[in-house]
C-alpha cells in the first residue's frame, strides 16, 4: 500500500558521460547531487549515480545508487533504485520507480533502513530535478 508523501528533493546533474551504445541505443551514466527534506524537518543532501538506458521510442530505463546524509554530516544511508521515464507535455523527463534503502544508523536516518519507497522524479533539459518519495507500507 502506498503511505505518506516522506521526502522531496531538488538539485542538478553534476556530470554525464556515454556508457555504451549496442544496436544503435546509448547506456548514459549520470551523476546528480541535491537537498531534500525528510517528513517535515530533516535536511539531507543527496548524491547518486545512475545509469540510463534512452530507448528509440524516447522511453527510459535507469538503474542507480545513492548516498543520503544529513546535513551536518553525522549520519548516513545508502539506496539502490530502479525507474522507468518518458517525456511528459512539459518537455521534461518523468520517472517513476522503486527505491531501496538501507543503513547501520541508529540515529537520524534509522527509520530508512529496509525502508522501500515509491518514487517520482523529474528533470528539465538544463539538468535541473525535483524528487517526490512516498512509502511503500
Amino acid at each position: 500500500m502506498l503511505g505518506e508523501l516522506i521526502f522531496e528533493s531538488r538539485g542538478r546533474v553534476t556530470g554525464q558521460r556515454v556508457l555504451s551504445v549496442e544496436n544503435g541505443i546509448p547506456k548514459f551514466e549520470i551523476s546528480i547531487a541535491g537537498t531534500g527534506i525528510f517528513t517535515g524537518s530533516l535536511e539531507v543532501t543527496t548524491t547518486w549515480t545512475y545509469w540510463a538506458i534512452q530507448r528509440p521510442d524516447g522511453t527510459s530505463h535507469s538503474q542507480g545508487q545513492g548516498v543520503i546524509m544529513t546535513k551536518d554530516g553525522q549520519d548516513m544511508a545508502t539506496a539502490t533504485g530502479r525507474a522507468e521515464g518518458k517525456k511528459v507535455e512539459s518537455g521534461k523527463m518523468r520517472y517513476v520507480g522503486a527505491i531501496f534503502y538501507a543503513t547501520h544508523s541508529r540515529n537520524k536516518l534509522a527509520f530508512l533502513n529496509h525502508l522501500i519507497g515509491v518514487n517520482e522524479y523529474e528533470a528539465d533539459a538544463l539538468g535541473n530535478y525535483e524528487h517526490r518519495l512516498w512509502e511503500w507500507k
